[in-house]
């Protein structure tokens, strides 16, 4: 699979977790400019919460339901009760669009049940 376009860049704001599905995976997008969008899995390892239902601190999502942190480079966990990453995946921006590829993975994590 290749770069899908999942949403038009002002449709994700910045700094506020954006939820969108991607060849029917569930994924998370962080805009922090014109320019850069993070995409990770958007189901927590911890217990299945919803990453987008979080909070959004420098370069790391926080889950809402037991404040997991995870980072949106690598996916590890930076708190508990989290000890397992979630996948992260490329993303990029072009033409006032964000593109994501579910297949291009940035880690090895196993993809969370739900």
């Amino acid at each position: 699979m290749a770069l899908v376009r999942v949403a038009a860049l002002d449709a994700v704001p910045v700094g506020t977790p954006t939820h969108v599905d991607v060849e029917g995976r569930p994924v998370c997008l962080v805009r922090f400019d014109d320019t850069t969008v993070k995409a990770i899995h958007d189901v927590c390892s911890h217990q299945q919460y919803p990453l987008h239902e979080g909070y959004v601190d420098d370069n790391e999502i926080e889950c809402a339901l037991h404040g997991s942190t995870f980072d949106l480079d690598s996916g590890d966990p930076q708190g508990l009760p989290a000890v397992r990453p979630v996948p992260v995946y490329t993303a990029t921006v072009a033409d006032d669009s964000v593109y994501v590829d579910v297949e291009e993975q940035l880690n090895d994590a196993p993809v969370p049940r739900h």
